[in-house]
């Protein structure tokens, strides 16, 4: 998931170790509570930073260099294991309330950033302002907030994207050489193939494919990974399942697939709620053609 979602897993494991041994040596209620509370924000970071990080465009290159980079960075900076561990404690923390934040910003919604810090330093005092109890229904209040404002733009984005799509497949229905089917499914011809075609949708087919949102943004591509991928057509959305078994091996098919042969409702990386979708699939090999 990359580098700060690997130091929040890091982290939160090594933070139920800390529980477990403060609970076997009878801390007490109160400090189970705040360690609890604790790993309760903190798991809620983590499914921030998780988040974020499906959404952002990043690459293997991209993401060895941060981590060269940051690394770097620590070892000019401290020279002991204290001191790296409690870096690296302090910086996860910072980089979890950094995407959190990144998150409310995108929502519109806003932070103190001085309370902030003082709730951060309070908490290290162990001088907190509120009690376990309010704490958490603060954090309860903030994530319903957070979630709500998701859900608000996930409504906004989906009616967007059904409009935008209906206007593009009308639109795109007029291109000579497109083939709409009775599903409403897309296609074009870019190479036509002579080999044998899937039997049901229930062969196994090798593939390369790019897929894009109507804007041109590529969401997932095996070209870009340097291998095919290898599936059944039942385990794929609707619009792959019937377009693959039109194609022969060899051939090489642009579909442009709506919204509800693709993943409907559902959001999925950079994919957002009733997205239009356009793939270019070239079929290498249909590896198991069944008939049954």
């Amino acid at each position: 998931m990359g580098f700060a979602f690997s130091f929040t897993r890091l982290l939160l494991v090594e933070y139920i170790l800390i529980i477990n041994k403060q609970h076997t040596a009878d801390y007490g209620e109160n400090r189970m509570k705040k360690a609890t509370l604790a790993l309760a924000v903190l798991s809620a970071l983590a499914l921030t930073a998780c988040q974020k990080q499906e959404t952002t465009d990043t690459t293997p290159v991209a993401e060895t260099e941060v981590q060269a980079e940051s690394t770097e960075v620590t070892k000019e900076a401290y020279s002991t294991e204290k001191e790296k561990q409690s870096y690296a404690l302090g910086a996860s923390m910072g980089l979890f309330a950094k995407n959190r934040l990144d998150q409310q910003k995108d929502l519109e919604i806003e932070y103190d950033e001085a309370a902030l810090k003082a709730g951060f330093e309070d908490g290290l005092a162990d001088q907190t302002k509120y009690t376990v109890p309010e704490l958490q229904a603060f954090t309860k209040s903030a994530d319903m907030m957070l979630q709500d404002k998701q859900r608000e733009k996930e409504m906004a984005s989906s009616a967007t994207n059904i409009a935008e799509g209906a206007a593009y497949l009308a639109e795109n229905a007029k291109k000579d050489g497109i083939v709409t089917t009775e599903s409403g499914l897309q296609y074009e011809i870019l190479t036509a193939g002579e080999g044998a075609s899937p039997a049901s949708e229930t062969s196994t087919v090798k593939v390369h494919y790019k897929g894009t949102l109507l804007d041109g943004t590529e969401f997932d591509s095996s070209y870009s990974r340097n291998e095919p991928a290898t599936f059944p057509l039942n385990r794929v959305i609707t619009g792959w399942t019937e377009g693959v078994q039109l194609m022969k091996e060899g051939a090489k098919y642009r579909f442009h697939i709506p919204s509800d042969l693709a993943y409907g409702e559902r959001a999925t990386g950079k994919i957002t709620p009733n997205s239009t979708l356009i793939f270019e699939v070239e079929l290498l090999e249909v590896i198991e053609a069944e008939t049954n």
